[in-house]
């Protein structure tokens, strides 16, 4: 909303690439961890739900002036983030205790699960952003800006609720 497609495109391409080495790692046995110990997938969820709150109180508290955007997370910020986003640890140990393809061997497997889920996911994430796009012409009204930071923070607070189940 705040750069364009453009100049988004390095942090898309980081968070794909962060989201694949995760679900690499847990798919080479970094995910055995959290089943074989219940309690660091719960204080994975208890952190990640602490974070998205976190987020949602900053958010929902966001100034709505308009002025210089926000700073831009580029390639390796957003590539780091996925060591610390809830969502994308969900997703890789589900990918390695799930989809995982047993008949190749650990590490072809391993690969194979990244690398398709880095090819699905660059298209997903670049649909995001360019809804961002669009998105960030509507928001550039002061009273909208502050209407949606409110219902993102809360859907935050819901998703970090769900976490919790």
């Amino acid at each position: 909303a705040h750069h364009g497609y453009r100049r988004t495109v390095p942090a898309i391409l980081g968070m794909v690439c962060g989201v694949a080495a995760l679900t690499l790692a847990a798919c080479l046995g970094l995910g055995a961890l959290f089943i074989a110990w219940p309690a660091l997938h719960a204080a994975l969820r208890l952190a990640g739900t602490a974070y998205l709150l976190v987020l949602a109180w900053q958010l929902a508290g966001a100034p709505v002036a308009q002025g210089r955007p926000p700073a831009q997370l580029g390639f390796v910020g957003a590539a780091r983030f996925q060591a610390v986003n809830p969502k994308s640890w969900i997703r890789a140990v589900t990918v390695a205790s799930v989809f995982m393809p047993t008949g190749l061997g650990l590490l072809p497997g391993a690969l194979l699960a990244s690398g398709l889920g880095a090819a699905v996911g660059f298209p997903c994430i670049s649909m995001w952003a360019l809804f961002g796009t669009g998105l960030g012409r509507f928001l550039s009204n002061p009273r909208r800006r502050r209407v949606f930071n409110v219902i993102m923070a809360a859907s935050l607070v819901l998703l970090a609720l769900s976490l919790m189940r």
